[in-house]
């Protein structure tokens, strides 16, 4: 990444009824995703309690069984959708860092409805500070209705009504939908964990490694892949409206930027350029997309219009010029270039004009550098040594801060929320084999880091927009 173009390629209170869910399989994922729009969730005011960051001691949350008819064909099969629905709602909240779960056994009130009220005492003498009430019911045919309450212990209110439905191959949807109501409310900013993953699925020897688009939700479940691993593929990245991937793939040995339609599921070349392409980025309005073009030994950033194909040329000059990436309301582009003798960090207009370097620790270089949804940092992977850091700083270059470090990590990529950044870590190898990839995840204050699963190795992840 750091010494040649090729490193480079790689960095890259009334209740509400809702719908939501997926049919299983590839096909009805993309569909899915095609179809989010579908689904929104509004903001909420924010509660009492205030979280100020991952450090801050986790909230206790609890949650009692969900309620259920449990019936239906799931019911003989010793399935059931309301402790899967709970399973997958108590992982998303406590992989945040922000809750923990008293142990149930511990819990003396049982809800049999969910127009029971709660016994508050007994749920503060459990130090309790947020009660979960939920039942879930197996309607006519294929839905599934589920019903949430969030109740404040310490004022006995009701902070959320909340009614979703779902077909009941769409559970999963259900639940992370429901998590994210839970966080939103509970911290004031958006949830995460209806969302998906992008990324490259990588497998087999160094010599013959082999590289594939793969999808899956933001917990690891739901995994698929869009490419077959005949050509290799790098650097995936979202069009904010859901409606593309733009990735790089080595198709006939040429690298350049394709565009993947997630409804149509067809790949098209991007552009006519002789030389190779490669960085894509996405414009906060998805109609326009930059990447990088390399030709001669110099490489420059561009801007295509997808509507007409049309581009224009931002940067030029001798030096290497790459990872271009907006900032949230579009007016400029973060940056990597060699320039000034070695990788550092730029800002300009986006039109190219008013270049400002931003990256100036002594003895590091720079690169992958990628703006928060919020606007307020912009995320980086930094080389000092024989090390690799991932870190954040303002948009002017103060206030830098690392995150995580390892003997080879990139590919930073924003939660949609701005709290939580994925990137991947690669381990040391030896003499005859490389060392593992893998994904991780970090709280923006650089703590709660976790390794995200994967079927095989992976790497290059992008975190798509809230679902």
């Amino acid at each position: 990444m750091f010494k040649t173009i090729a490193r480079m390629f790689s960095a890259g209170k009334s209740a509400r009824l809702a719908q939501v869910g997926a049919r299983g399989g590839i096909f009805a994922k993309i569909m899915f995703v095609a179809a989010w729009l579908m689904f929104a969730v509004p903001a909420k005011a924010q509660l009492n309690v205030t979280i100020s960051g991952a450090q801050q001691a986790p909230i206790p949350i609890a949650f009692p069984q969900i309620i259920s008819d449990n019936q239906g064909i799931g019911a003989f099969l010793g399935f059931s959708y309301a402790n899967e629905v709970r399973d997958v709602v108590l992982a998303d909240l406590e992989r945040s860092g922000l809750f923990r779960l008293i142990n149930e056994r511990s819990y003396i009130q049982e809800f049999s409805d969910i127009e029971q009220l709660p016994v508050f005492g007994d749920w503060r003498v459990l130090n309790a500070q947020v009660l979960v009430q939920s039942a879930i019911l197996e309607e006519q045919g294929d839905e599934l209705k589920l019903r949430f309450k969030l109740w404040d212990i310490i004022s006995e209110k009701e902070l959320l009504y909340e009614v979703y439905t779902s077909n009941k191959s769409g559970w999963r949807r259900l639940a992370h939908s429901m998590a994210d109501a839970i966080y939103e409310r509970l911290t004031g900013d958006k949830g995460y964990f209806n969302t998906i993953i992008a990324y490259i699925s990588e497998s087999g020897p160094s010599s013959r490694r082999v590289k594939r688009l793969a999808l899956m939700d933001q917990d690891g479940e739901g995994h698929a892949f869009l490419t077959s691993g005949a050509n290799l593929v790098l650097t995936p990245r979202f069009s904010p409206d859901m409606k593309y991937i733009a990735y790089l793939s080595y198709i006939n040995n040429k690298p350049r930027v394709y565009l993947y339609n997630m409804q149509t599921q067809r790949t098209e070349l991007l552009g006519n350029f002789p030389g190779m392409t490669f960085a894509p980025a996405f414009s906060p309005d998805s109609q326009y997309l930059l990447l990088s073009y390399a030709k001669n030994g110099v490489t420059d950033i561009y801007e295509m219009n997808l509507a007409t194909r049309e581009t224009k040329k931002l940067t030029s000059g001798p030096a290497i010029d790459t990872s271009p990436n907006y900032s949230p309301d579009g007016s400029k582009i973060v940056f990597n270039s060699d320039r000034g003798g070695n990788q550092q960090l730029y800002v300009m207009n986006r039109d190219g004009s008013d270049v400002q370097r931003i990256s100036f620790r002594q003895g590091s270089r720079y690169a992958t550098p990628i703006w928060s949804p919020r606007g307020d940092y912009i995320a980086f992977t930094r080389m000092e040594g024989n090390q690799f850091y991932l870190g954040v700083m303002y948009p002017d270059g103060t206030g830098e801060r690392t995150l995580a470090s390892g003997f080879y990590l990139e590919g930073p990529t924003w939660s949609p929320n701005g709290r939580v950044l994925m990137f991947y870590r690669q381990n040391r190898g030896t003499a005859t084999r490389d060392g593992e990839k893998h994904l991780y995840s970090v709280d923006i204050t650089g703590t709660n880091e976790r390794m995200v699963l994967t079927p095989g190795e992976g790497s290059d992840p992008a975190w798509s927009p809230l679902l």
